[in-house]
């Protein structure tokens, strides 16, 4: 998995990928089994992929830690916990496709 850490994000960058991720589905779903290298792998690969993901927890004992768990394991930015749903980022290497404001 990808172990650097991204720079930190501003709370208004934060704000504006969290009303960018409002309309997402999720796209990776975390069952009863929690976090383990297969779910990293697919939320690394949905990240490559749109750079702006939501992942829905199943029951986390502390959604916080969890969520930080997943994002420093895909080397994203954890952008909000809304109920039992992360909204991460990661900017693509290659071509990115979503402009922070500054």
């Amino acid at each position: 998995m990808i172990a650097a850490h991204p720079k930190k994000l501003s709370a208004p960058q934060r704000r504006w990928l969290k009303a960018r991720a409002h309309s997402l589905k999720p796209a990776v779903l975390v069952g009863e089994d929690g976090v383990h290298p297969g779910v990293l792998g697919a939320v690394t690969d949905a990240l490559e992929s749109h750079e702006l993901i939501k992942v829905r927890l199943r029951r986390p004992e502390d959604k916080r830690e969890e969520g930080e768990s997943v994002a420093s394991g895909c080397g994203a930015h954890l952008v909000a916990i809304v109920g039992h749903t992360l909204v991460l980022y990661r900017e693509r290497k290659e071509e990115p496709s979503i402009t922070l404001p500054k």
